[in-house]
């Protein structure tokens, strides 16, 4: 999933939290949905003894629609007023490298209350979900099978546009569906009852209970979903969900506030009687709005203030399944030519980035897959990342060398020493963390291989759809597993997939994939994904990665119960303060 901060990552062995084995707003700016509000401070305790806890983790989300999210900070938003068949809880146990302060998730029940697998004698698997009794939505209604048939269907239509319409790709039928060969209507599942949900996925899948936590999957209702159409989530009382809380007010480019949904199951066990999201990109005015009591968390802070924040123990960093990474307009020049993108990877020195400009414990990145992502079902043995290695020397012991290769490169590519190379752009989200790693970047693709690059940064929702269109020559980008699987680094560069924003396209690759996706044997699945990777790293060069990410984050020193999976996502829905 992509992120939206300068995050990184430093796991440490296996992974604590459980696991079964991963549309841009139109509205005008200043405008709010549903209903207008008067913007305050949001102080932690209210005048009415209320706890309302005010929290930041980006500013203004490109969507709120399940379907149409494909950001971390749209995805936490969505995972307090949505719930899956899936859910993740608190585990009860502390995260690695905390201190205390923030709790391990685990996989549990959501909307469902139980399944049963079945094994069919064809190698397709069919999970048979019962719904709680008590499934409702924050209108009353109950949350019924169909609910979920119609979003997963939704999902899979071509008319939707999802970009995470992959991620039920392992669904019968759904490739068909998604290439336009076949009707939404013949997806693999079905509610034989109003309680029964059934899905009939191609082959077993050690990570598939993960994805029926992840917010694609999540459930929509058709009748508002057909009444108001690609305006739902601006249209005054139209944005109905089935999760702990709901949206009360979204005033735009400022705040989303969101009360307990008084229909939902467990409402008499949440904490915050309000949580306000408030929408910032200014790093300077997050760390004030923190030092002041305005905002009881925040997951960035000025770069040359970390150093400080981590010796006195106001920043906390814990694991993170993420990479930070740049990718190339692989269909443009002139990024089109492999020798170029390798000349541009092999000139960045990883080191000195995460030494001097991140400055919270990232590693420097090898290859695509991070460290921590299993390499065979199950949390047992080496890592993916191990067994894999490094496609290049990623510390400054091998940096000379690897420029010496990058400018052989460069002028096998017919530009020897920068000559004749194009003036090219880097494009950023604004964020002075990301402006950093930028500059450091531009000085040595100048330095190192003689050619010209601007900056160029623009807002968060802006600048993914720049992105999504490949209406740039070089981008920042970073991704976080949607599920701890390989595929979930691997699948999104199959040829015009939803989050290519490489455009990358390789039949060989994508041969690879969907063999691996087929693959019922452990060994043999894990031996196509990293044979894959080869292609995509070690041949083609059609990314640079940077770093691993870690997750920072700074939390007010009197509230507890917050949890957090190493996928990406906060919780705060049971928070108290004391």
């Amino acid at each position: 999933m992509k992120k939206t901060k300068l995050l990184s990552l430093l796991l440490s062995g296996a992974l604590v939290f459980g696991l079964a084995a991963g549309c841009s707003s139109t509205q005008p700016t200043g405008e709010t949905t549903p209903a207008d509000t008067t913007e305050s401070t949001a102080p932690t305790e209210s005048s009415t003894g209320a706890f309302e806890m005010t929290v930041n983790i980006a500013s203004e989300p490109q969507s709120i629609d399940p379907a149409l999210n494909s950001a971390v900070d749209g995805a936490i938003m969505l995972s307090h007023m949505f719930e899956g068949l899936m859910r993740w809880s608190d585990s009860g146990t502390e995260t690695t490298g905390s201190d205390g302060t923030c709790n391990n998730a685990s996989l549990d029940y959501g909307q469902a209350e139980s399944y049963e697998k079945t094994t069919n004698d064809d190698g397709t698997v069919t999970y048979t979900f019962t719904l709680r009794d008590d499934a409702k939505w924050s209108d009353g209604q109950p949350v019924t099978a169909q609910d979920f048939v119609y979003s997963w269907q939704r999902l899979v239509n071509p008319s939707t546009a999802a970009d995470y319409n992959y991620m039920i790709d392992c669904v019968v039928n759904a490739n068909e569906i998604m290439a336009g060969e076949k009707d939404p209507s013949e997806l693999g599942v079905s509610a034989p009852d109003d309680k029964t949900f059934v899905v009939t996925i191609t082959s077993d899948l050690p990570y598939f209970t993960e994805i029926c936590a992840f917010p694609a999957t999540f459930p929509v209702r058709q009748d508002i979903i057909e009444q108001y159409g690609d305006q739902w989530t601006f249209t005054d009382g139209a944005y109905i969900s089935n999760g702990a809380y709901k949206l009360d007010s979204w005033e735009h480019n400022s705040q989303i506030v969101m009360v307990p949904n008084e229909n939902y199951y467990g409402v008499a066990d949440l904490g915050p009687d309000k949580i306000t999201f408030k929408l910032m990109d200014d790093n300077n005015a997050m760390l004030s709005g923190f030092n002041s009591g305005e905002l009881d968390f925040i997951e960035s802070m000025p770069t040359d203030e970390i150093a400080t924040l981590l010796s006195n123990g106001d920043l906390k960093i814990v694991d993170y399944i993420g990479t930070y990474y740049v990718c190339f307009q692989t269909q443009k020049a002139p990024f089109d030519d492999p020798k170029v993108r390798e000349a541009f990877t092999l000139a960045v020195d990883r080191t000195y980035i995460v030494e001097n400009v991140t400055q919270t414990g990232q590693v420097e990145a090898g290859g695509f897959v991070p460290a921590g992502v299993y390499d065979a079902e199950g949390a047992t043995g080496d890592d993916f990342r191990t067994v894999g290695g490094d496609y290049y020397a990623p510390t400054d012991a091998d940096y000379e060398a690897n420029c010496e290769r990058a400018r052989e490169l460069l002028a096998e590519a017919g530009y020897p020493n920068g000559e004749g190379f194009p003036v090219v752009e880097y494009l950023y989200n604004t964020d002075d963390a990301h402006k950093a790693v930028a500059e450091a970047l531009q000085n040595m693709w100048q330095t190192e291989l003689g050619v010209t690059v601007t900056l160029n940064n623009q807002e968060w929702a802006t600048f993914l759809q720049t992105r999504k269109d490949g209406d740039y020559s070089i981008a920042r980008n970073g991704w976080i597993a949607d599920y701890n699987d390989p595929m979930s680094f691997l699948d999104m560069w199959l040829t015009g997939g939803g989050n290519n924003d490489a455009q990358y396209a390789n039949p060989e690759y994508d041969a690879l994939i969907n063999q691996a996706k087929a693959e019922t044997d452990p060994a043999a699945r894990m031996d196509l994904m990293h044979q894959a990777e080869d292609m995509i790293i070690g041949q083609d060069y059609a990314l640079c990665p940077l770093y691993f990410y870690t997750q920072k984050y700074m939390l007010a020193d009197d509230i507890q119960g917050m949890y957090y999976t190493p996928l990406g996502y906060f919780f705060f829905d049971h928070c108290t303060q004391g």
